[in-house]
């Protein structure tokens, strides 16, 4: 068994965490109108950048995360060779950003239980708090029966941060 990193950050440490650790892939969750600059080291067919607003129900002039998202990020997450941490980021580094790292440790090892995954999620960032639309649907396309769900609402909301504190998630394969 080999480990492979992704790490998650908000959207301020992304050119820091991307020199710091030598990644080649990048995911971007953000909001409409939020730029991001993808750092030169990260060729750009190895950056995917997924506009979504961080909500949960539909609401008026807003992008809810949805299938196609999650499916773009499953397939993006599958392509990575895993030879370089892939980097995470949302704007705050807390909700979108969380639940997609969640949801690919998940997808990459199919074996790992829910339950472990969220807890070693919470342990690494006090304050995630992982958008629980992204999980619903990945947990739904990923046929885990319910048990993401499950296990990300047993870890409750995180720590309240302004920005959540970068942090690695190591991922078997």
């Amino acid at each position: 068994m080999t480990l492979s990193a992704i790490h998650v950050c908000p959207l301020s440490k992304v050119d820091e965490v991307v020199a710091r650790t030598g990644a080649g892939h990048l995911l971007s969750l953000l909001s409409m109108g939020t730029e991001v600059l993808r750092p030169a080291s990260i060729p750009p067919q190895n950056h995917l950048h997924l506009v979504m607003h961080d909500i949960v129900e539909a609401q008026d002039g807003m992008t809810m995360p949805g299938e196609a998202h999650v499916r773009n990020l499953l397939d993006f997450a599958r392509s990575w060779d895993r030879a370089r941490p892939l980097v995470v980021h949302c704007f705050a580094g807390i909700s979108r950003s969380t639940a997609s790292a969640y949801i690919i440790a998940a997808a990459l090892a199919p074996e790992r239980d829910e339950e472990e995954l969220a807890r070693t999620l919470r342990a690494l960032s006090p304050s995630a708090t992982p958008n629980p639309r992204l999980v619903a649907v990945a947990d739904m396309l990923l046929e885990r029966d319910g048990r993401m769900v499950k296990a990300i609402k047993a870890i409750g909301r995180g720590a309240d941060a302004f920005e959540g504190v970068p942090f690695e998630l190591k991922v078997e394969h």
